[in-house]
């Protein structure tokens, strides 16, 4: 396999994930203000601490390749999952871009949960 080849599949975990780190930051720094808007779109706000866990911790399996698969379709379906709640206003330009980033991302994870992680992971369960 040559070093392109193995040096791909780690990247591409990474560029694919490291969204989900970043957003839980902004949402850590603006905590109050992420659990209002996650109240105005009808979810309760009690939520957010497991949404920023997640954000934080299935990155990291998916990246290592430790249990990549299981954590690629968590991180999938939370993509969906807010993608119609919090995106589906495809009248306002903005949130249909939102909206088609955050299926795009899940597409992405999902070929990581139907392949595997790939070269260079940890995963027990290749």
């Amino acid at each position: 396999m040559s070093p392109i080849v193995s040096l791909t599949a780690p990247a591409g975990r990474l560029l694919l994930t490291l969204i989900f780190p970043l957003s839980a930051l902004n949402k850590i720094g603006a905590y109050e203000g992420t659990q209002g808007y996650m109240e105005a779109m009808g979810v309760p706000g009690a939520f957010l601490p497991a949404v920023i866990a997640l954000e934080l911790i299935a990155p990291l399996f998916v990246i290592t390749g430790f249990y990549a698969r299981s954590a690629a379709f968590l991180l999938a379906s939370f993509s969906l999952l807010s993608a119609l709640l919090f995106h589906f206003d495809f009248a306002d330009q903005i949130q249909s871009i939102m909206f088609m980033k955050n299926v795009a991302i899940a597409g992405g994870l999902l070929l990581v949960a139907a392949n595997g992680p790939g070269a260079l992971s940890i995963n027990p369960n290749r």
